[in-house]
């Protein structure tokens, strides 16, 4: 009660009862979760669940997303992303355009376990945004459009899921659907993402509506309340009462089991000694499906609607039976015994607080003014304020456990994807214990040993950029600190001055991307900001391989510089992971001078190499394809760094124009998807968009195009398929690679960069 009036007192407000049990339960859930007095730490951290949800776009994260928040008592009302007032879209964007922009993080409890849970965008222009997320997450949600199965951007973010090694769900959505199939959806789960599907639920359809689920597991009949009804109903299914649904029941269980026991060998013993699948008790095939789903040898299937609030109470029993506790993900920063450790996954920037960065506590407590080092940027920071998130609205706390995610301000340089700890001696004592623990253990040690922490997100290149001017030289420096801040929260997006033109330029992921950009420096930032046409981010590489040598002699002051460089251009270099792009000739002589290369050099020399290649000699663009052999190296005394990185870029680019360059273009895997009688004519139209068609599949009562599609061909295409479709079809579009052009097109291209 005195919580109560301290609020009339502060904010003068006329307090609904509603607003009073909301912010009362914030308060109180904050309290409960992160206070180190209340719990045990090694009870407290069982009970936690960092997930994501990840899908095709339109599949329903943001709807599931606020159907959990609803059931676990943490909001009164449901909102809708037609109606734009759900929780986790909070952005005027996101509200307008209703899909996700932005991830966004909420803290909520269901059956006293904590669950932080962030709900990403799926459209695949904020693709990075997935890939952050991930990078700190336990485990996965991956929702299925029930009458569509597995899409495009699914196969992107289950290939994200997997390089993180994260166990996934896959949740059936939109079941209520009369097109919509659990076998097609299945069938596509195998094919398309090579993992073996266990479905745990079969759908219960009454008069041709969707009203429940029967739980294979336990054989029961799950109904469900209608409309705001928190109400779930089970009841034992018999065969004198639900013959059909309990002969279907039997014949699923039975196959999981079978599934299960290919994977398990514990299992397949029970039911060996057993000599019966009847025989299998439920908790030896939750046991089961713990080890595959952990192992990820196979995925629990589960299925709802919940636009029609069916089956997310399910689901969410299913994230505490069968996801990971943060233990078991992050015994790796055990080693740093009782220091603080953590990783930066996402910053927004608030007009009252300043910058907020989100961070996934891996080891020890964050409080607030404790200061932290960046392993990437090395350097040291003090933290401000410690919030807990929920959406886009922060409850202050004095301190976050292990296993969370808080939200801290204060922090001026550590960017999303940064590995912290309390101090640089502390990560460099846990990562010496970790090697002397594998080499006990006998397990190979990478040669970059930080990645043994786990790896940074991998930024995808830019594939369309587009000048920005500001409306007036009284506006420059206010959009020059924008694109600062939106580029500190967005690591996709790009921003360079462009030396010969003098523009500011965007590099982006997509069109809605820079969109969205420029509506956001509008809105958030207040300037009336200028775009340029929307440019294809092409490449180039090197035709044939030549050397040359460049020799420096210069004085600056009383300091001269002087130098002699051999290098060669390799044209057709696939560089890997473990190629690096400068080579070094090992012929005896050779090898000889570049051992004496001083490490400064070397570094000055990479530095140099790298600016060459950004700027290829017939449009301007970014160098690939191509690496560069060094064969000699001669520095005299006193020569700078500055002197040799020039050097070699001054080399690099003489050597681009002696062996001539080719241009290369993006090339994007389409899927469109249109009712059958669209089909001719969206074929007709995409053979003159340059497209090779993969396949055409039918979809229920659609049809679905697979194509290879050069980008530059799809500019303005979302416009021309609703007018070819009458806005029936949809598409999505994912990049794939770069590709050699037709000297046509070629000339096509030259002509829409240079305009001549």
């Amino acid at each position: 009660m005195l919580y109560v009036v301290f609020i009339y007192k502060k904010f003068k407000m006329n307090l609904t009862l509603n607003f009073i049990r909301h912010t009362l339960r914030k308060h109180i859930i904050s309290y409960y979760s992160y206070s180190t007095k209340l719990l045990p730490k090694n009870e407290n951290i069982k009970k936690i669940r960092n997930i994501g949800i990840s899908a095709h776009i339109d599949a329903g994260k943001t709807t599931t997303t606020e159907r959990m928040l609803y059931y676990s008592g943490l909001i009164e009302h449901m909102g809708e992303v037609h109606d734009g007032n759900t929780v986790t879209d909070y952005m005027d964007q996101e509200r307008e355009r209703g899909i996700t922009i932005t991830s966004a993080a909420v803290t909520f409890f269901w059956k006293n376990h904590q669950f932080n849970l962030i709900d990403t965008p799926g459209h695949i222009d904020f693709t990075m945004e997935v890939e952050q997320t991930l990078n700190v997450l336990d485990g996965v949600i991956v929702i299925l459009d029930g009458s569509a199965g597995v899409e495009a951007q699914t196969l992107t973010v289950w290939r994200q899921a997997c390089r993180y090694n994260l166990p996934c769900i896959i949740y059936l959505n939109k079941m209520d659907r009369s097109d919509a199939d659990i076998h097609m959806c299945c069938s596509s789960i195998l094919k398309k993402l090579g993992v073996i599907p266990i479905l745990l639920q079969l759908p219960v359809v009454e008069n041709h509506k969707f009203v429940g689920i029967v739980d294979v597991v336990t054989s029961e009949l799950i109904k469900y309340g209608q409309g705001k009804n928190k109400n779930m109903l089970k009841e034992p299914l018999t065969e004198k009462e639900f013959p059909k649904l309990f002969s279907e029941a039997k014949e699923a269980r039975v196959k999981a089991i079978e599934t299960l026991a290919d994977f398990d060998d514990e299992l397949a013993n029970t039911v060996i000694a057993s000599e019966s699948f009847e025989n299998i008790s439920n908790d030896d095939i939750i046991i089961s499906l713990v080890k595959v789903t952990n192992q990820k040898t196979a995925v629990p299937v589960l299925l709802g609607s919940s636009y029609k609030n069916i089956g997310v109470q399910s689901l969410m029993d299913a994230v505490i039976s069968y996801l990971p506790w943060p233990l078991n993900s992050i015994r790796v920063f055990s080693h740093f015994d009782d220091h603080f450790c953590g990783r930066a996954f996402k910053v927004i920037h608030d007009k009252q607080r300043g910058p907020l960065v989100f961070l996934r506590i891996y080891n020890g407590v964050i409080k607030k003014g404790q200061k932290i080092y960046s392993i990437q940027r090395d350097v040291s920071e003090q933290v401000g304020r410690v919030y807990v998130a929920y959406a886009d609205d922060f409850t202050e706390v004095e301190l976050v456990e292990n296993g969370n995610i808080a939200v801290v301000s204060g922090l001026k340089k550590i960017m999303s994807g940064d590995l912290v700890a309390s101090s640089q001696t502390a990560f460099e004592r846990a990562k010496k214990s970790l090697i002397n623990e594998l080499q006990k253990n006998k397990k190979i040690i990478p040669e970059n040993t930080d990645s043994l922490f786990g790896i940074s997100a991998k930024i995808p290149e830019p594939v369309f950029f587009c000048s920005i001017e500001s409306p007036s030289m009284s506006t420059q420096s206010a959009l020059d600190q924008a694109l600062s801040e939106l580029q500190r929260e967005d690591p996709s997006l790009r921003v360079s001055y462009n030396d010969e033109t003098g523009q500011t330029v965007l590099a982006g992921m997509g069109e809605l991307h820079l969109e969205i950009i420029r509506d956001r420096i509008l809105k958030e930032y207040k300037i009336d900001a200028d775009l340029g046409p929307l440019q294809i981010s092409y490449r180039e590489a090197s035709l044939n391989k030549v050397t040359d040598s460049l020799k420096v002699e210069t004085k600056i002051g009383n300091t001269k510089h002087s130098l002699l460089i051999s290098m060669s251009l390799l044209p057709d270099f696939n560089q890997d992971d473990r190629k690096e792009l400068l080579q070094f000739d090992k012929t005896p002589d050779n090898a000889s001078n570049l051992a004496g290369i001083y490490p400064k050099h070397l570094v000055a020399i990479k530095e140099g190499l790298k600016i060459g290649l950004m700027h290829g000699p017939k449009i301007n663009s970014q160098v690939i394809n191509t690496g560069v052999m060094l064969h000699w190296f001669e520095a005299g005394r006193g020569t700078s760094e500055t002197i040799i990185s020039a050097a070699a870029n001054q080399l690099t680019q003489k050597l681009l124009k002696e062996s001539g360059s080719y241009i290369l273009e993006p090339v994007v895997n389409l899927e469109v998807v249109s009712p059958s009688e669209y089909i001719s004519v969206i074929l007709s139209d995409l053979s003159q968009r340059r497209a090779a068609i993969k396949n055409v599949d039918v979809r229920g009562d659609s049809k679905v195009v697979i194509a290879v599609v050069p980008l530059s061909e799809l500019l303005g295409y979302s416009t021309d398929i609703r007018s070819i479709s009458s806005g029936t079809a949809t598409f999505s579009t994912e990049f794939k690679k770069y590709q050699r052009m037709s000297p046509l097109e070629e000339d096509n291209a030259i002509r829409s960069v240079r305009g001549f």
